[in-house]
C-alpha cells in the first residue's frame, strides 16, 4: 500500500478513533495558541544565494567519513540487532494517541491525560549529576545502553550537552520575535490527538510565556522528507522564508528523517543491499545538511539573527529491531525485523550531531528520550525497558501520542531555556 493511499485510508480510520475517543479528548486541556497566531504559509519563494562560510564563531566539527556495508558500526548492515535506529521513521503515517490491542483488536481511546502546565522536565529520563565535568551524551544515556548493541557515538563530535541531557547547548537562544516550523507529520500533528496539543502549538505557547507575542509560521507536511526542505516541489524553507531579509528574531523548530528511513525500510523488504540503503542514508544526511548550512551561509537574510533546532530520527520497536511489535506494521507491509537498519540508522543520527556541532544549532535526543516507550515497552529484554515505563506512540506506529507531543515540546523547550 502506497503512503498516499494508507494516509487516506487512515484519515478515514482516524475519524472512526476521534468519534470513539471524543470525551477523553474533550477533557484534555487546550494548552496551544489560538488558530489565529498561526500562518500555514502558501507554496512559493525563491532561492537565495548561497554564501561562502559559516560565521567564524559559531562551532566547528569533524569530518564525516563515507559509510560502507562492512561489519556492524555505523556504515554497515551484517545483521546485528538494531537498537536506537529508526526503523519506522517519524511522518510516513498518519495518526494519533489511540491505543490498538494486538491480542482482541479493540481500539483504546487514549494514554493518559496531557500535562496543562509549562511541561519543563527537570532532567527527563536521562538528566545526570554531571558535577563540574561537562556532560557527555553516553553519559546522559548510559541507562538506555548496551555494550553488546552499540548505539549512535555522538561524543565523537565534542557536543556541548545540556544539564537536562534532553539536547545539545550550543545556542544562547534569546529575543525570539518568530518561530517557523519545518519538517514532517510529527510537526505538523496528527488526530486524534487534538490541535491544541501538537508539540508545536504547545511549544509555541510556552515560548509565547518567554518571550511574548511569537508570530508563527508552519510549513511541515505529512510525508516529508529531507529533500522537502529546499527542493521543489514542496521547498518548506523557501515557502515559509519567501521575502528576504527576515527581520524578525527567528527560532526554526524542525522533525525531519524519519520518511527517510521508512523509505529504506521498504527498500530493505523490496530486496535492496546494504550499501544500497547506506547510499540512501548518505543522500538523506546531504540534503539535511544543506539545509540546515542555508540559514547560515548568507547572513543577510537573517540579520537580527536565526537559531535552528531540531530532533534526531526516532523508532518505535525501542531497540529490538523487531517492527512487528506494532499491530498496524500490517497496514503498512513492513512487519518483520530489520536488523540491518541498525547501520543506516546509527549513521543518521551520528551525522544530525556532527552537523549541529559544526553548525553551533542544536539537536534533541528524540530516539533516546522515546526508546523505552515505543511498542515495545514491555519486553523486559529491550535496552530501553524501564518498569513502569508507558507507549508515547499512537496506533500509526509512529506518530506520538498526546503525551508523546508533550515530550517534545518539553524537550525544546529545555534547549531554549538553557
Amino acid at each position: 500500500m502506497s503512503l498516499t493511499r494508507w494516509l487516506v485510508f487512515l484519515s478515514a480510520l482516524m475519524g472512526v478513533i476521534h468519534f470513539a475517543c471524543s470525551e477523553e479528548l474533550a477533557s484534555m486541556p487546550d494548552a496551544g495558541p489560538d488558530a489565529s497566531g498561526e500562518t500555514d504559509a502558501d507554496q512559493g519563494g525563491d532561492d537565495g544565494d548561497a554564501g561562502d562560510e559559516i560565521d567564524d564563531d559559531r562551532i566547528d566539527g569533524g569530518d564525516e567519513d563515507q559509510p560502507d556495508a562492512g561489519d556492524g558500526e555505523p556504515g554497515d548492515g551484517d545483521g546485528d540487532e538494531p537498537d536506537d535506529g529508526d526503523a519506522g521513521g517519524d511522518g510516513e503515517l498518519d495518526g494519533g494517541d489511540g491505543e490498538l490491542d494486538g491480542g482482541d483488536g479493540e481500539l483504546d481511546g487514549g494514554d493518559g491525560e496531557l500535562d496543562g502546565g509549562d511541561g519543563e522536565l527537570d532532567g527527563g529520563d536521562g538528566g545526570v549529576d554531571g558535577g563540574d565535568q561537562p556532560l557527555t551524551a553516553a553519559e546522559c544515556w548510559a541507562h538506555k545502553a548496551n555494550p553488546d548493541l552499540p548505539g549512535p557515538e555522538y561524543d565523537q563530535f565534542n557536543p556541548v550537552i545540556g544539564s537536562h541531557c534532553l539536547g545539545t547547548n550550543h545556542q544562547d537562544i534569546d529575543g525570539i520575535e518568530l518561530v517557523v516550523f519545518l519538517g514532517d507529520s510529527v510537526t505538523a500533528g496528527t488526530p486524534p490527538t487534538p490541535w491544541s496539543g501538537y508539540y508545536r502549538n504547545l511549544l509555541h505557547g510556552m515560548l509565547g510565556d518567554r518571550f511574548g507575542d511569537v508570530e508563527v509560521r508552519n510549513c511541515s507536511a505529512y510525508g516529508a522528507r529531507t529533500d522537502d526542505l529546499l527542493l521543489p516541489s514542496n521547498q518548506q524553507i523557501l515557502t515559509c522564508f519567501s521575502s528576504l531579509p527576515e527581520p524578525k528574531r527567528t527560532l526554526v523548530v524542525m522533525t525531519v528523517g524519519g520518511n527517510d528511513f521508512f523509505n529504506m525500510a521498504e527498500a530493505f523488504n523490496a530486496g535492496a543491499t546494504a550499501q544500497e540503503i547506506m547510499d540512501m542514508a548518505v543522500e538523506a544526511v546531504r540534503l539535511f545538511e544543506e539545509a540546515i548550512h542555508w540559514f547560515y551561509d548568507d547572513p543577510s537574510r537573517f540579520p537580527n539573527g536565526v537559531f535552528v533546532t531540531y530532533s534526531n530520527v526516532y523508532e518505535y520497536t525501542d531497540g529490538t529491531g523487531n517492527m512487528s511489535s506494532c499491530p498496524s506494521c500490517l497496514l503498512v507491509g513492513l512487519c518483520g525485523n530489520w536488523p540491518e537498519g541498525r547501520a543506516p540508522a546509527i549513521y543518521l543520527n551520528e551525522a544530525y550531531m556532527r552537523i549541529a556541532v559544526e553548525t553551533g544549532t542544536d539537536m534533541i535526543f528524540l530516539l533516546e528520550h522515546f526508546c523505552g516507550h515505543g511498542w515495545a515497552y514491555w519486553d523486559t529484554e529491550s535496552q530501553c525497558y524501564e518498569e513502569g515505563s508507558e507507549r508515547w506512540l499512537d496506533i500509526t506506529c509512529i506518530h506520538p501520542t498526546a503525551v508523546g507531543h508533550q515530550e517534545i515540546a518539553n524537550m525544546f523547550i529545555s534547549v531554549v531555556d538553557e
